[in-house]
């Protein structure tokens, strides 16, 4: 059966050791995705983040971490339950992978960046090749006011995906932009997906960036206003080495000549397009 899996690579132009890097991540996501929906994963949860932009909205930069939430906040919800049918999805296309549950340290900046106590984080890595692995995160008491979708992948069989919907995955990707905890580094990342939203006009939904900017910061959130809003941006932009934000992006793009034009304020002219959900 391993030629499922060869299968869903030769759909990649895979020119050098990076290009097969990013796209047996994507596949291994892809094949996570099919055995989540086999277990009726989807039910009780929806799909978020820059995988889900890269695989259900074709974003032109390849994505490492899956990222779920809860429809609603359930503690008692355990990633565990699943192991054995991504396991079995994987043994079904040919590859086996192993999965570990990891622990959140509290003291940790980066693994703690926009990931709560009540967060589950599993790491899953191929036998043979440890070196490839992919993060899953499932946020189990989850801001809520978002909206969700269907989405429909064919490969390795036809199935849906419940995903949030473009304008509440652009109100995560700005929160993440302004409130990202990262040390001293800059996850250039939110910028290129912040430029690819304003580029394909998706609108904002306002009431869920307020809902995860409540809950990351404080009450105080609740009362901001769209001219606040993007004030914090602004202010986002000219305060960030963009320099440090091309370099962070560079891997995941084909072609780095679009990051020329990128200067504090390109972005900032970039709010002049911004939309809101209605």
């Amino acid at each position: 059966m391993a030629e499922i899996f060869n299968q869903m690579l030769s759909r990649y132009n895979i020119q050098t050791k990076e290009d097969k890097l990013n796209a047996q991540h994507e596949v291994m996501q892809q094949v996570c995705l099919a055995g989540l929906n086999r277990a009726g994963f989807f039910e009780k949860a929806a799909f978020y983040g820059g995988t889900c932009l890269r695989i259900f909205h074709q974003l032109p930069r390849f994505s490492e971490d899956m990222d779920f939430s809860l429809m609603h906040s359930d503690p008692e919800f355990q990633l565990e339950n699943y192991f054995d049918v991504i396991q079995n999805e994987f043994s079904a296309v040919g590859r086996n992978v192993s999965i570990e549950k990891k622990v959140k340290q509290e003291t940790s900046s980066i693994e703690s960046a926009f990931l709560k106590d009540n967060t589950d984080i599993v790491n899953i890595r191929f036998q043979t090749q440890p070196s490839v692995k992919i993060k899953i995160e499932v946020d189990k008491d989850p801001p809520l006011h978002f909206k969700t979708e269907y989405k429909l992948l064919l490969l390795p069989f036809s199935f849906m995906t419940r995903c949030f919907t473009l304008p509440c995955l652009f109100a995560g990707k700005i929160h993440a932009l302004l409130f990202r905890t990262w040390r001293n580094r800059v996850k250039g990342r939110d910028w290129y997906d912040f430029e690819w939203y304003i580029r394909n006009n998706i609108p904002l939904n306002f009431d869920h960036f307020k809902e995860r900017a409540v809950q990351s910061e404080g009450d105080y959130m609740r009362d901001i206003t769209k001219d606040g809003f993007k004030e914090l941006l602004i202010d986002k932009f000219k305060t960030t080495n963009i320099e440090n934000v091309k370099d962070d992006i560079s891997r995941f793009i084909s072609n780095p000549n679009e990051l020329e034009i990128w200067s504090t304020d390109y972005f900032i002219q970039l709010l002049d397009f911004l939309q809101f959900e209605k």
